[in-house]
């Protein structure tokens, strides 16, 4: 058992929670058996259970490694600047249109999903 928290204690070398209303973000910064430095995002909500009538944790994770910071910095604050501004980043047009893709009748999972990893593959073009 000791031999597991020190496992953990050396993965996680720095956790930052931040309260935002009902949610809980953490940003904790782990690393690989090869010493590669990545980051969690996970967010936390409080749940109620009817059936078992106790709360319950909801948590959603992300994995961002570092070769992808910059992109996802990035995206963020163009994000954030739209919101806050109304404006576009100036490299907004450039990307591929997202699409949606709703299922129908006749249409398999894999078309879906290959179509889905198509436009996938563009963004970065």
């Amino acid at each position: 058992m000791m031999e597991e928290n020190e496992m953990k204690e050396k993965d996680e070398l720095f956790s930052k929670a931040v309260k935002a209303g009902k949610r809980t973000y953490f940003f904790d910064v782990k690393s690989t058996k090869n010493d590669e430095k990545y980051i969690t995002i996970t967010e936390s909500k409080r749940r109620f259970d009817e059936d078992q009538q106790r709360f319950f944790y909801e948590k959603h994770k992300i994995f961002l490694y570092k070769e992808d910071f910059e992109k996802v910095a990035k995206g963020l604050n163009d994000a954030i600047n739209y919101i806050e501004t109304g404006e576009y980043p100036a490299d907004y047009y450039d990307q591929p249109e997202p699409r949606r893709y709703e299922h129908t009748e006749g249409e398999s999972h894999s078309e879906i999903d290959s179509a889905i990893d198509r436009w996938f593959d563009n963004l970065d073009k």
